[in-house]
């Protein structure tokens, strides 16, 4: 039954895509596959490499030869985030930033599966390790506004494909915060302090875990470090960080 099941969902997938081709969230091209990217968006994309921060991520000149004490950006430097590792596979630029808007607010989730191979290579050793992914929440009123969580719905993907377990309801957004667009990183630190809470049904599970927290930019990581902060405070043994992309600052 469900063999059959799934052969009627691959022809009626193949009638949508002939009535209506798949086309590139970023180009509006024609694409092989629903989620998939234009060879030209593609191009424009700026993946992140090694060298690295081996804590944020943060990529570092090709051509620098200190990488600070143990490889370690300044900014970890003068501050140790909450989390063990942060990854991202993508700088936040004019091109990332198109398809993340298009995920984001352009009521385009289906665009997700294209990600995943990206986040996987990105977080390969923190997934390896991984008792759970949980995605960062959004306070129910946004969540309205939005009609979806695009960290949960990253998060929810990764676990189907990586075999890693997700509690999507794991963090509360406990108070409504303004949008951190334009705050600097202790305006954004004091704008979601206490922003969070673990959720009652998922106190013993993230006991003593592994997490993973998802989400979909990475900026000054305000946000990552005080979610971070509320799962270890709960019991987490280890929280790393994997977002699609990340903010580059010039004090990294």
């Amino acid at each position: 039954m469900a063999v059959r099941k799934e052969k009627i969902e691959r022809l009626w997938m193949r009638i949508l895509d002939t009535v209506l081709p798949p086309r590139c969230p970023v180009t509006g091209d024609i694409v092989d596959a629903q989620g998939m990217v234009s060879s030209a968006a593609w191009a424009k994309l700026n993946f992140i490499a090694d060298p690295m921060c081996r804590c944020c991520g943060v990529p570092f000149d090709f051509d620098r030869e200190d990488v600070g004490d143990g490889g370690l950006c300044m900014a970890c430097l003068r501050r140790s985030p909450a989390f063990v590792s942060a990854r991202a596979p993508l700088v936040y630029d004019e091109a990332s930033r198109d398809l993340i808007l298009a995920f984001k607010h352009g009521d385009k989730p289906h665009i997700v599966p294209s990600f995943i191979p990206w986040l996987l290579r990105a977080g390969e050793h923190m997934i390896e390790g991984a008792d759970y992914f949980v995605p960062v929440p959004l306070h129910r009123r946004r969540l309205i506004a939005r009609r979806y969580n695009q960290a949960a719905i990253m998060a929810h993907e990764l676990s189907r494909v990586s075999g890693v377990d997700v509690l999507p309801a794991a963090l509360l957004r406990v108070r409504s915060t303004p949008s951190q667009g334009h705050l600097s990183h202790e305006e954004r630190k004091k704008n979601v302090n206490r922003a969070f809470r673990i959720s009652n049904s998922c106190n013993e599970l993230i006991n003593n875990k592994n997490i993973v927290l998802v989400d979909d930019v990475f900026t000054t990581g305000a946000t990552a470090n005080e979610c971070v902060k509320t799962l270890m405070t709960g019991g987490a043994k280890r929280v790393d960080v994997l977002t699609l992309a990340r903010v580059l600052r010039d004090d990294f």
